[in-house]
């Protein structure tokens, strides 16, 4: 299946000179999606993997039928003040300014083998963040993986010790 034909592009959004990748129909395309989740399924069953760490909130969308496909844990990377237990937070650059994200503290066990999902690298900041959480609560990132990837703009250059993977690149 033709993954690249189901992201439309959005000139101009959010602000004027982006060129905004819409998933918005491939989700809407439920044999794609299915196609997506199998893929993923495949590529990750002989990982032996503990959790899917998924970024909020688009990385949710591919992370959870992932971690039922798979029979393994969902854990949600959030913004600040979204979860209710105690968290631990890592702050990352944005271009114009600072973002965070948290973890519930016992979400990772020691040990653990971790996927990190998201929809779409940048920049690679919010990948990293969340990379460097999997770690500070002893879990090992073993693979981050997106949907989709924006090559032009070095994002997977934050994440290199970290094996990477993406099924469409832009």
């Amino acid at each position: 299946m033709d993954l690249r034909a189901l992201i439309r592009d959005i000139p101009d959004f959010p602000i004027p000179g982006i060129l905004f990748r819409d998933i918005t129909p491939l989700l809407a395309d439920p044999r794609a999606l299915g196609e997506v989740t199998a893929l993923l399924a495949e590529r990750y069953r002989p990982m032996k993997l503990d959790k899917i760490v998924a970024i909020e909130s688009r990385g949710f969308i591919f992370g959870a039928p992932l971690a039922v496909a798979l029979g393994v844990g969902l854990v949600p990377a959030r913004k600040p003040g979204k979860l209710p237990f105690q968290t631990v937070e890592e702050s990352y650059d944005l271009e114009y300014g600072k973002a965070a994200l948290t973890l519930h503290v016992d979400a990772i066990l020691p040990g653990e083998r971790v996927l990190v999902i998201d929809d779409v690298i940048a920049t690679g900041g919010t990948l990293a963040a969340t990379c460097r959480l999997v770690e500070r609560l002893g879990g090992l990132v073993a693979e981050v993986m997106t949907v989709v990837e924006l090559t032009g703009l070095a994002g997977k250059n934050l994440i290199e010790k970290y094996p990477y993977y993406s099924l469409v690149r832009y």
